[in-house]
Protein backbone atom coordinates (compact mmCIF):
# COMPACT_ATOMS: atom_id res chain seq x y z
CA UNK A 1 0.00 0.00 0.00
CA UNK A 2 1.61 3.50 -1.22
CA UNK A 3 1.45 6.12 2.02
CA UNK A 4 2.80 8.50 0.11
CA UNK A 5 0.61 12.20 0.56
CA UNK A 6 -1.98 13.00 -2.18
CA UNK A 7 -4.82 15.49 -2.53
CA UNK A 8 -7.16 13.26 0.45
CA UNK A 9 -4.16 13.25 2.88
CA UNK A 10 -4.34 15.65 5.83
CA UNK A 11 -2.56 18.62 4.98
CA UNK A 12 0.01 20.31 7.73
CA UNK A 13 -1.99 23.31 9.46
CA UNK A 14 -1.98 26.27 8.44
CA UNK A 15 0.88 29.02 10.37
CA UNK A 16 -0.72 30.65 12.97
CA UNK A 17 1.55 33.34 12.13
CA UNK A 18 -0.19 34.21 8.98
CA UNK A 19 -2.34 36.98 8.31
CA UNK A 20 -6.15 35.66 8.20
CA UNK A 21 -6.43 37.14 4.43
CA UNK A 22 -9.91 38.37 3.45
CA UNK A 23 -13.07 36.92 4.11
CA UNK A 24 -13.13 35.44 0.60
CA UNK A 25 -10.15 33.18 1.59
CA UNK A 26 -11.83 31.98 4.57
CA UNK A 27 -15.22 31.01 2.62
CA UNK A 28 -13.08 29.16 0.93
CA UNK A 29 -11.11 27.46 3.03
CA UNK A 30 -14.56 26.42 4.87
CA UNK A 31 -16.28 25.41 1.25
CA UNK A 32 -13.23 23.17 0.53
CA UNK A 33 -13.11 21.30 3.83
CA UNK A 34 -12.84 17.91 3.30
CA UNK A 35 -14.46 15.37 5.91
CA UNK A 36 -15.27 12.00 6.46
CA UNK A 37 -17.50 9.48 8.61
CA UNK A 38 -15.57 7.20 11.23
CA UNK A 39 -16.92 3.54 10.24
CA UNK A 40 -14.94 1.93 13.58
CA UNK A 41 -13.23 3.40 16.98
CA UNK A 42 -10.48 1.19 18.23
CA UNK A 43 -9.97 2.27 21.20
CA UNK A 44 -7.11 -0.20 21.96
CA UNK A 45 -5.89 -0.19 18.80
CA UNK A 46 -5.81 -2.85 15.81
CA UNK A 47 -6.05 -6.56 16.75
CA UNK A 48 -3.65 -7.67 14.70
CA UNK A 49 -1.25 -4.94 16.69
CA UNK A 50 0.79 -7.71 18.43
CA UNK A 51 2.33 -5.04 21.00
CA UNK A 52 1.13 -5.17 24.79
CA UNK A 53 -2.61 -3.72 25.18
CA UNK A 54 -1.33 -0.65 26.97
CA UNK A 55 1.56 0.08 23.77
CA UNK A 56 -0.83 0.11 21.52
CA UNK A 57 -2.36 3.22 19.83
CA UNK A 58 -6.39 4.00 19.65
CA UNK A 59 -7.21 3.68 16.03
CA UNK A 60 -10.31 4.67 13.63
CA UNK A 61 -11.10 4.04 10.25
CA UNK A 62 -13.52 6.85 7.86
CA UNK A 63 -15.05 6.90 4.71
CA UNK A 64 -13.92 10.41 2.73
CA UNK A 65 -17.36 11.70 2.09
CA UNK A 66 -16.34 13.83 -1.17
CA UNK A 67 -14.72 10.73 -3.10
CA UNK A 68 -15.26 7.60 -0.87
CA UNK A 69 -11.18 7.18 -0.22
CA UNK A 70 -11.06 5.01 3.20
CA UNK A 71 -8.82 6.00 6.00
CA UNK A 72 -6.87 4.85 9.03
CA UNK A 73 -6.71 7.80 11.90
CA UNK A 74 -3.99 7.66 14.11
CA UNK A 75 -5.84 9.10 17.35
CA UNK A 76 -4.23 10.82 20.60
CA UNK A 77 -4.98 9.34 24.03
CA UNK A 78 -7.83 11.22 24.81
CA UNK A 79 -9.61 10.90 21.80
CA UNK A 80 -13.55 9.61 21.61
CA UNK A 81 -15.51 8.94 18.54
CA UNK A 82 -18.27 7.23 17.66
CA UNK A 83 -19.64 5.18 14.25
CA UNK A 84 -20.78 7.48 11.88
CA UNK A 85 -19.32 10.49 13.51
CA UNK A 86 -18.18 13.12 10.88
CA UNK A 87 -15.16 14.45 11.20
CA UNK A 88 -12.96 17.21 9.16
CA UNK A 89 -9.73 16.56 7.84
CA UNK A 90 -8.56 19.11 5.83
CA UNK A 91 -7.34 22.00 6.28
CA UNK A 92 -6.69 20.94 9.34
CA UNK A 93 -7.40 17.37 11.28
CA UNK A 94 -10.35 17.25 13.97
CA UNK A 95 -9.44 17.24 17.77
CA UNK A 96 -8.14 13.74 18.94
CA UNK A 97 -6.52 12.93 15.28
CA UNK A 98 -2.86 12.56 14.91
CA UNK A 99 -2.47 11.79 11.88
CA UNK A 100 -4.84 10.58 8.53
CA UNK A 101 -3.51 8.38 5.80
CA UNK A 102 -5.49 5.91 2.81
CA UNK A 103 -6.26 2.67 2.96
CA UNK A 104 -7.77 -0.44 1.07
CA UNK A 105 -11.02 -2.30 1.43
CA UNK A 106 -9.02 -4.83 2.61
CA UNK A 107 -7.18 -3.15 5.46
CA UNK A 108 -10.25 -2.66 7.10
CA UNK A 109 -11.44 -4.88 10.21
CA UNK A 110 -15.11 -6.87 9.72
CA UNK A 111 -16.42 -3.78 11.66
CA UNK A 112 -15.77 -0.84 9.70
CA UNK A 113 -16.41 -3.36 6.32
CA UNK A 114 -19.55 -3.94 7.67
CA UNK A 115 -20.20 0.00 8.37
CA UNK A 116 -19.27 0.88 5.06
CA UNK A 117 -22.31 0.55 2.86
CA UNK A 118 -24.60 2.04 5.43
CA UNK A 119 -22.51 5.01 5.42
CA UNK A 120 -22.16 4.99 1.51
CA UNK A 121 -25.77 5.70 1.48
CA UNK A 122 -25.97 7.76 3.51
CA UNK A 123 -23.43 10.42 1.62
CA UNK A 124 -25.33 9.08 -0.97
CA UNK A 125 -28.92 10.50 0.58
CA UNK A 126 -27.14 13.40 2.13
CA UNK A 127 -25.84 14.16 -1.10
CA UNK A 128 -29.04 13.96 -3.65
CA UNK A 129 -28.43 16.85 -5.54
CA UNK A 130 -24.93 16.13 -5.94
CA UNK A 131 -25.71 12.46 -7.02
CA UNK A 132 -28.87 13.19 -9.47
CA UNK A 133 -26.31 15.28 -11.19
CA UNK A 134 -24.42 11.75 -12.40
CA UNK A 135 -27.84 10.97 -14.14
CA UNK A 136 -28.44 14.36 -15.58
CA UNK A 137 -24.64 14.95 -16.76
CA UNK A 138 -23.03 11.53 -17.49
CA UNK A 139 -21.39 11.21 -20.67
CA UNK A 140 -19.97 8.74 -23.59
CA UNK A 141 -16.59 6.69 -22.70
CA UNK A 142 -16.27 5.65 -25.87
CA UNK A 143 -18.43 4.87 -29.26
CA UNK A 144 -19.69 1.39 -27.58
CA UNK A 145 -19.99 2.80 -23.67
CA UNK A 146 -21.60 5.16 -21.94
CA UNK A 147 -21.14 6.56 -17.92
CA UNK A 148 -24.32 4.90 -17.17
CA UNK A 149 -23.52 1.21 -18.67
CA UNK A 150 -21.21 1.29 -15.64
CA UNK A 151 -23.87 1.22 -12.85
CA UNK A 152 -25.88 -2.26 -11.86
CA UNK A 153 -28.26 -3.77 -13.78
CA UNK A 154 -28.21 -0.50 -16.70
CA UNK A 155 -28.29 -1.94 -20.17
CA UNK A 156 -28.37 -0.67 -23.36
CA UNK A 157 -32.43 -0.36 -23.50
CA UNK A 158 -32.69 1.14 -20.06
CA UNK A 159 -29.31 3.55 -20.74
CA UNK A 160 -31.67 5.18 -23.33
CA UNK A 161 -34.87 5.54 -21.71
CA UNK A 162 -32.33 7.58 -19.03
CA UNK A 163 -31.00 9.56 -22.16
CA UNK A 164 -34.18 10.05 -23.35
CA UNK A 165 -35.98 11.20 -20.12
CA UNK A 166 -33.10 13.70 -19.17
CA UNK A 167 -33.48 15.41 -22.47
CA UNK A 168 -37.26 16.65 -21.69
CA UNK A 169 -35.51 18.35 -18.56
CA UNK A 170 -33.26 17.55 -15.83
CA UNK A 171 -34.14 15.17 -12.70
CA UNK A 172 -35.04 16.90 -9.47
CA UNK A 173 -34.43 13.56 -7.41
CA UNK A 174 -34.12 10.20 -7.19
CA UNK A 175 -38.22 9.52 -6.55
CA UNK A 176 -38.51 11.76 -9.86
CA UNK A 177 -35.90 9.88 -11.85
CA UNK A 178 -37.60 6.55 -10.93
CA UNK A 179 -41.51 7.72 -11.98
CA UNK A 180 -40.04 9.29 -14.67
CA UNK A 181 -37.60 6.32 -16.43
CA UNK A 182 -39.61 2.67 -16.57
CA UNK A 183 -37.44 0.05 -15.33
CA UNK A 184 -35.28 2.01 -13.20
CA UNK A 185 -37.11 1.22 -10.05
CA UNK A 186 -33.90 2.42 -6.96
CA UNK A 187 -31.42 4.74 -8.42
CA UNK A 188 -30.27 5.52 -5.28
CA UNK A 189 -29.56 1.91 -4.17
CA UNK A 190 -28.20 1.57 -7.57
CA UNK A 191 -25.24 4.24 -7.07
CA UNK A 192 -24.26 2.80 -3.56
CA UNK A 193 -23.36 -1.13 -5.55
CA UNK A 194 -21.44 0.75 -7.97
CA UNK A 195 -19.62 2.88 -4.88
CA UNK A 196 -19.10 -0.31 -3.21
CA UNK A 197 -18.13 -2.16 -6.34
CA UNK A 198 -14.93 0.55 -6.80
CA UNK A 199 -14.45 0.54 -3.35
CA UNK A 200 -13.96 -3.58 -3.31
CA UNK A 201 -12.38 -4.30 -6.57
CA UNK A 202 -8.78 -2.37 -7.33
CA UNK A 203 -8.65 -3.39 -10.73
CA UNK A 204 -11.65 -1.62 -12.00
CA UNK A 205 -10.77 0.22 -15.60
CA UNK A 206 -13.46 2.64 -14.93
CA UNK A 207 -14.33 4.35 -11.39
CA UNK A 208 -16.72 6.51 -11.41
CA UNK A 209 -17.23 8.38 -7.82
CA UNK A 210 -14.14 6.51 -5.80
CA UNK A 211 -11.10 8.84 -6.11
CA UNK A 212 -10.35 12.45 -6.62
CA UNK A 213 -10.42 11.90 -10.33
CA UNK A 214 -14.40 10.46 -10.33
CA UNK A 215 -16.52 12.73 -11.90
CA UNK A 216 -18.95 13.53 -8.87
CA UNK A 217 -15.69 14.17 -6.27
CA UNK A 218 -15.56 17.65 -7.24
CA UNK A 219 -19.05 18.49 -7.35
Amino acid sequence: MNDERDPASVSDPPDASEDAADSDAEGADIDDAVYAYVLEYLPHGRADDDRPQHRRSAVAYGLGERDFRLFEFDLTDDAEFGIDDRVVLEPETAPGIERARRVDYDDLNRGARQELEYVVEDIIEANESRFIDFYNDAEPISLRLHQLNLLPGIGKKLRNNILDARKRGPFESFADLSERVSGLHSPKETLVERVMEELRDDDLKYRIFVGVDAPTANK
